[in-house]
């Protein structure tokens, strides 16, 4: 797993040696890996502004994927886990501060009627359209607070310019093409509340 040369710790090695074995010495390896640098939510909280729950995710995920690499012999052993885990950590952080960036442009930014509808595939822009020809803004709103839940998410998230592969990750669908067909649903069942 690792180089003999290289510039691996002694706990480094331990935690290294426990994720290659099986079943609970491999939850213990997994275990001593997480509590061997929870510091770095601190360092999350201090250097990148992140609430504590913001630096406790970017750490948990940090640790999922340094577990997968080094379960499935990607990581050579160049640098300390330390080293390693931290750099993983960092981009963690700066992922979710663009993120966060990004979805606080979209909140403050206005769109127009048409602006929106240039948004949506070509059957759901005909379906919006007649929507807002036949009724007034104050009904759509009112509609899309009847769908409630994911589908009024999935619209708007749409509607904001995510793209699907976007909104896969952001409301946690399988594939893009779930999205895809989970928004011609929506689509319909707004229609119907129209019909009503």
């Amino acid at each position: 797993m690792a180089n003999p040369g290289s510039l691996l710790l002694p706990n480094d090695r331990e935690i290294l040696d426990h994720l290659s074995m099986e079943s609970n010495t491999r939850r213990r390896g997994e275990e001593m890996l997480f509590r061997s640098y929870t510091y770095f939510i601190r360092e999350g909280i201090k250097k990148f502004r992140l609430s504590e729950e913001e630096a406790f995710d970017a750490y948990s995920e940090t640790i999922l994927s340094a577990i997968s690499i080094i379960t499935d012999g990607s990581f050579q052993g160049n640098s300390s886990l330390k080293t390693f885990l931290f750099r993983i950590f960092q981009n963690k952080c700066v992922d979710l501060l663009r993120k966060k960036t990004t979805k606080r442009q979209s909140i403050h930014r206005t769109v127009s009627i048409a602006e929106l509808s240039q948004q949506f595939s070509d059957a759901a822009k005909s379906i919006i359209q007649r929507m807002v020809d036949n009724t007034d803004l104050h009904l759509l709103r009112q509609r899309m607070d009847e769908l409630g839940g994911k589908c009024r998410q999935l619209l708007m998230l749409s509607a904001e310019g995510y793209s699907d592969k976007a909104i896969t990750q952001e409301l946690e669908y399988k594939t893009a093409d779930v999205v895809k067909t989970s928004r011609l649903r929506c689509l319909e069942r707004l229609r119907q509340l129209y019909k009503q």
